[in-house]
């Protein structure tokens, strides 16, 4: 399988990453094995977690994510650098366990190397901004991680145009290590906040794009369709607000492009982000092994420019 260069880090990873949020929520740990061989099997190579997935799960602690992928890596047989991981720290994980200041860093780094089994963790991202933190503090504390080979490389998730240029004149003022990767929220129907000014410094800056939410929540699969559809689905609550004018739109598109290539509309959802000029990879999730059949699919798929405008269109 091609791979695709994450920004300047060094990586190259397949052009898409596993969301590994479902492990320990709605797939258990046979099951998140099993997806985990099939996907590596078919020639991806990179994870997506954080230490708080999946804390919502009612008697979960967080954690339970990287656990997971901690006893997949040791039982697997693969050996280490075959696999990217990529986790975070910021969300909280009880009292006093949050943020981005120094001391809570240096102990959570060493809680998610513990958890995921491994003396390093490829990529490691700030989750969310801390108003509380100077860029400074929290930039110091991945240099130590950087040159201790805790961590091989950092990112973070959720920043705004304005807070990533401050963080990369931070770097270069102080001589710190820079985000080399940003996550940010992005699919056909949440455009806007990564379209336009953010896109253009990671393009500018060469700096990795690796989106969250690549399906909107699941709304993208185009099983979800009126509110009567959300009943009893755990992510239901999530998508509501996709319901809209503009979300039908997006799913007729979808279903056009779907019915021609023989795909389904989230493949094709998918393949639209993988096509997008400054993103480096979506993030998707599955939890059974037809849904990773899916997302191997979408990344052979290739849209004509006919059904990037029409998508396009109706997703503006």
């Amino acid at each position: 399988m091609e791979k695709r260069s994450l920004g300047r880090t060094g990586l190259s990873i397949a052009p898409l990453v596993f969301g590994g949020n479902v492990f320990g929520w709605t797939a258990d740990e046979k099951t998140s094995f099993a997806l985990l061989d099939r996907f590596f099997d078919a020639g991806f190579n990179a994870i997506d977690t954080a230490d708080v997935y999946s804390s919502w799960v009612p008697g979960n602690q967080g954690g339970e994510s990287e656990t997971i992928i901690g006893k997949w890596l040791k039982q697997s047989g693969r050996s280490r650098d075959a696999a990217i991981i990529i986790t975070k720290v910021g969300s909280e994980m009880g009292p006093g366990k949050k943020g981005l200041k120094a001391g809570w860093i240096k102990q959570a780094v060493e809680d998610s190397l513990m958890r995921l089994q491994t003396d390093y963790i490829d990529l490691y991202l700030s989750h969310w901004p801390d108003p509380e933190t100077p860029y400074e503090e929290t930039l110091a504390a991945y240099d130590k991680l950087l040159k201790e080979g805790k961590v091989r490389h950092i990112g973070a998730s959720n920043l705004d145009a304005a807070q990533l240029r401050e963080a990369l004149d931070v770097s270069a003022a102080k001589s710190l290590p820079r985000y080399d990767v940003l996550q940010p929220e992005y699919n056909l129907y949440d455009r806007s906040s990564f379209d336009g000014a953010l896109r253009n410094l990671c393009i500018a800056d060469e700096i990795g794009v690796i989106t969250y939410f690549s399906l909107a929540k699941g709304f993208l699969s185009g099983k979800y369709r009126s509110h009567k559809d959300l009943e009893g689905s755990a992510r239901g609550g999530g998508i509501g607000k996709y319901l809209d004018g503009r979300g039908m739109r997006i799913l007729g598109a979808l279903d056009e492009v779907a019915g021609e290539l023989g795909a389904t509309q989230a493949e094709v959802a998918l393949a639209w982000v993988m096509a997008r000029r400054g993103v480096t990879a979506p993030i998707a999730s599955a939890t059974s092994l037809p849904q990773v059949e899916s997302l191997i699919k979408s990344a052979t798929i290739t849209l004509s420019d006919e059904a990037c405008r029409l998508l396009n269109e109706a997703s503006e």
